[in-house]
C-alpha cells in the first residue's frame, strides 16, 4: 500500500498536474483549488518542493521573469503523476467505504 501524501504535497502535485508553475502561483492556486483549506506559507512550500524534487515527484523547469521578477518554475514528473493518481485511488476507496457504511445504517439510527 502506498503511504498517504501529506496535504501540502497533495496540493502541490494537484496544482502542477495542471501545468508548470512558479512558487507564488502554486501558493495561490492551491488556496483557490482547496476553497481556502490549503494556505501554504512560503517556507513550507519551498521545503516541500525540495522534498518532492528529491523524491523525483517534481522537477525544476527553468527560471523566467514573470510579473517583473525572476521566478523558478516547477513541473510534475511521471513519478509525481503516479503518486498523485495513487493518492486519488486511496482517497476514493476511503470515500466509498464511508458512503457504504452510511448507506447501510438502519433508518432512524443516529449513534
Amino acid at each position: 500500500m502506498t503511504p498517504a501524501l501529506p496535504p501540502t504535497a497533495f496540493w502541490i502535485l494537484t496544482v502542477l498536474s495542471r501545468g508548470r508553475r512558479h512558487g507564488y502561483a502554486i501558493l495561490a492556486e492551491a488556496r483557490e483549488l482547496s476553497s481556502g483549506e490549503a494556505v501554504l506559507k512560503v517556507p513550507t512550500l519551498y521545503s516541500a518542493l525540495e522534498r518532492l524534487a528529491a523524491d523525483g515527484l517534481v522537477a525544476v523547469d527553468g527560471e523566467e521573469v514573470s510579473d517583473g521578477r525572476l521566478r523558478r518554475f516547477f513541473r510534475l514528473t511521471g513519478a509525481g503523476a503516479a503518486a498523485l493518481a495513487a493518492e486519488l485511488g486511496r482517497l476514493e476507496t476511503m470515500v466509498e467505504q464511508a458512503r457504504a457504511g452510511l448507506s447501510e445504517r438502519p433508518e432512524g439510527v443516529t449513534a
